[in-house]
């Protein structure tokens, strides 16, 4: 997913976390154990929160850094392509990300969902980060049942306020996860107003510094992203 770049842990953190006993998915308090292969898991559908069905795509948009000197603009697509990963068919979501016009980031990302449940689930991603026109690195890719890697819930089927769960179980690469704060949040964005939104406090257990808020609309899914906000959403023509 986006903003892969982490900084190293410092010496002082370390000590704190490993007095804290909340190193890595351990944690108990963060649910890192979904039974996927017990899971009916297929590439297309949708919960209240997140949609998998080609065509769908979400556009955000907004002034960041200092003073707002930035203009960044995330384009997130549900590609009409499939690809089996640890023997799970996943659909291929693509997210392309710009910065005051030049594109700086794309990645490929692969979700299946549960067809008795609705949770979605996330199996890795294919990243290429981009610098001044040009490929410099696929840092924070990573793809379940490789280098220990796991998939992770993206989004359950019935939320509950409270649940903390890992998106990414990705030792070497990527410990995303997401703490659900409220499920009658409401936000207004360029694109429309929304009400009973769910909105979840995300970050890394690979640096607990790491933070930040997002806010998921009912029957659309992502509408803010820290300061990005929905600017358009719908189906668009994949031809």
């Amino acid at each position: 997913m986006r903003n892969r770049i982490r900084a190293a842990l410092t010496i002082w953190m370390i000590v704190a976390v490993c007095a804290a006993g909340c190193v890595g998915p351990q944690n108990s308090m963060w649910q890192e154990e979904f039974g996927i292969s017990e899971r009916t898991l297929v590439p297309t559908g949708r919960n209240q929160y997140f949609i998998l069905e080609p065509g769908f795509q979400l556009v955000l948009e907004g002034k960041t850094g200092f003073l707002g000197r930035n203009y960044e603009k995330l384009s997130i697509t549900v590609l009409d392509e499939t690809k089996k990963v640890k023997g799970v068919i996943t659909r291929v979501v693509e997210e392309r990300e710009w910065k005051n016009g030049n594109l700086i980031e794309v990645s490929r990302n692969f979700f299946a969902i549960c067809e008795r449940t609705n949770d979605v689930f996330y199996f890795g991603e294919n990243v290429d980060m981009y610098k001044d026109g040009k490929l410099v690195s696929h840092h924070g890719a990573w793809l379940a049942g490789k280098n220990r890697a796991r998939a992770g819930l993206i989004m359950p089927g019935k939320p509950r306020v409270g649940m903390k769960y890992y998106q990414e179980i990705a030792p070497a690469a990527a410990m995303d996860r997401a703490e659900i704060l409220s499920l009658d949040y409401m936000f207004e964005t360029p694109a429309g107003s929304f009400s009973k939104c769910l909105k979840t406090k995300e970050g890394s257990a690979l640096n607990l510094l790491e933070r930040e808020f997002k806010t998921y609309a009912p029957g659309i899914g992502l509408v803010q992203d820290e300061k990005l906000l929905l600017t358009k959403y719908g189906f668009i023509n994949m031809n």
